[in-house]
């Protein structure tokens, strides 16, 4: 079953899955995050052909973490489409671009929301991306490409969403450990 698009986010259904990530039910995102029933994300990290990476703060209007900095774009994989699929899906949509490569999958964790929104199995991804972006106003209130130390400058004092900063910093110590 494929995840019908809808003018109201609350309303897309999502597969409800377990500690193992294998699904279970379906239900409609807002009540998945009502109930904090598990589901599944993705998070795709996008670099240019410099090596630096695309940074956005989120539209005030966002379900979770409005106006908050993310490190990735993504989000919720729909009932019955695949991590992959979803991936390509939602770095197009969110950078406002077609005809990206497929996104080279990374890892996968559990992420335990630390602010009560439950936890959701997420799927780390990168994808080159050559500027010119055209942003979906509906997702990205501002964005750059930065460079590692612009970022690094900007960690420790910018309001990021936690997932993505999980999997940041996840995906930071992967690359220290050379994997």
């Amino acid at each position: 079953m494929e995840t019908e698009p809808s003018e109201n986010p609350a309303e897309e259904l999502l597969d409800v899955v377990d500690a193992e990530d294998r699904v279970t039910g379906t239900a409609r995102r807002g009540e998945v995050y009502a109930r904090g029933l598990r589901h599944r994300c993705v998070f795709v990290r996008v670099r240019d052909a410099g090596g630096r990476t695309f940074v956005h703060r989120r539209t005030a209007t966002k379900l979770l973490y409005p106006s908050r900095y993310d490190l990735f774009v993504g989000g919720v994989v729909g009932a019955g489409e695949e991590y992959d699929a979803a991936a390509l899906r939602e770095a197009e949509e969110e950078l406002g671009v077609d005809g990206l490569p497929a996104p080279t999958p990374l890892f996968s964790f559990l992420h335990d929301d630390p602010e009560g929104h439950g936890s959701w199995w997420s799927r780390v991804y990168e994808v080159r991306c050559e500027p010119p972006v055209r942003p979906q106003v509906s997702e990205v209130a501002w964005h750059a490409f930065l460079t590692d130390e612009e970022l690094a400058a900007r960690l420790p004092k910018w309001p990021w969403v936690p997932d993505g900063l999980a999997a940041w910093q996840l995906l930071a110590a992967r690359e220290r450990e050379g994997r």
